[in-house]
């Protein structure tokens, strides 16, 4: 009985270990396992996106279970983290993976019910973080240097707005008129907003890029989220130009929505080159370690959204001479998803054995 008790209280000590020091950008393995299924199923590969679909459920389940008892055990760090300058966009992997799951509940299981619900969810979070997190970076006393305090992370606001104007596309389909008309609107303003904190972010990143001192550890994961944030529009842009029989808006603005859906992909794809050779930087010449961090599922992201976004646009403006970029990326997306996840369990087996050996 005692043997019993005290292994029951080393799990729980063990949960609240794992519970206080979670990552605020731990979503993102939803976001990655999400996009990656949805590229999948996509280019046909139906027994790919449904085996993922399942991972990513069971994923958003316990994230959403240790974020929720990290906030009841440990309050404190949780608003720390909601309000440092580092940590806190990591809160929007949120709203991304819920909307990028919902999506997947769309195309991947046509359950429109379960991805309405997690529309509704992540705008109602998105609101709360977007206005509570710039307010409160912004009226901070204390403030770190611009070299401390930004990086690719800050992009999830943009991936964030842009993964509600993608479901909210997919749903207004679904939707009879007027609802489908005012969606599609709601979408196309998401899609804009989007496209704006991106323009103001881009310039400060790649300002501190250039302009102060860069150490290999400052090249974290999250950087290429400098492509995938292009990417996240290319994809909303696209589903804007399908949907534009629905809204007679979207019709007379289809040369705008194409040619600023092309600018989106064309920046992306300008970032793909530079970001591989800053990782041979980082790890071939500068020998950064390279193991597990749960940052990295925020690298696996930005290569199956573009592989999403590319087949996605050539098919809305007929340009299938691009889809096999989209056939190539796919495969490279679901082999980084792979090493990732390997990274993962071998993590979560160490720390396991860890804890029954001592």
């Amino acid at each position: 009985m005692i043997r019993i008790a005290s292994r029951d209280l080393n799990r729980l000590t063990g949960l609240r270990s794992v519970t206080k020091d979670l990552s605020p950008a731990y979503f993102a393995m939803v976001m990655a396992t999400g996009i990656v299924s949805i590229a999948a199923f996509m280019l046909g590969m139906v027994s790919v996106a449904v085996i993922l679909f399942a991972v990513n459920i069971a994923a958003y389940l316990v994230l959403g279970l240790l974020t929720i008892l990290r906030l009841v055990w440990f309050p404190r760090a949780f608003l720390s983290d909601l309000v440092d300058h580092e940590r806190g966009p990591g809160f929007l992997t949120f709203v991304a993976g819920s909307c990028v799951l919902g999506s997947q509940f769309i195309l991947v299981a046509n359950n429109y019910d379960v991805a309405l619900a997690l529309w509704v969810l992540g705008t109602i979070v998105w609101i709360i973080l977007i206005y509570g997190i710039f307010a409160a970076l912004s009226v901070k006393q204390t403030k770190p240097t611009l070299a401390n305090g930004i990086n690719g992370g800050w992009l999830l606001a943009v991936v964030s707005t842009q993964s509600i104007a993608v479901l909210g596309t997919l749903i207004s389909a679904h939707w009879p008129q007027p609802y489908r008309l005012e969606l599609n609107f709601l979408a196309l303003s998401m899609w804009l907003w989007g496209g704006m904190l991106y323009i103001w972010m881009i310039a400060l990143i790649f300002y501190r890029y250039t302009f102060f001192d860069f150490s290999p550890s400052d090249l974290s994961p999250p950087y290429w989220i400098n492509m995938g944030a292009m990417a996240i529009s290319t994809l909303a842009g696209s589903q804007l130009i399908i949907n534009a029989p629905d809204a007679p808006y979207l019709h007379s603005l289809l040369p705008f929505l194409k040619g600023f859906t092309i600018f989106y992909w064309a920046t992306g794809s300008w970032w793909i080159p530079m970001l591989v050779v800053l990782a041979v930087w980082r790890y071939v010449f500068k020998r950064f370690p390279l193991r597990y961090d749960p940052h990295y599922w925020g690298a696996v992201f930005p290569v199956g959204m573009y592989a999403a976004a590319t087949w996605q646009m050539a098919r809305a403006m007929n340009l299938g001479f691009l889809q096999v970029i989209a056939q190539y990326f796919v495969y490279f997306a679901i082999f980084a998803w792979t090493i990732t996840f390997i990274g993962l369990v071998s993590t979560m087996g160490r720390s396991l054995m860890t804890r029954a050996t001592g």
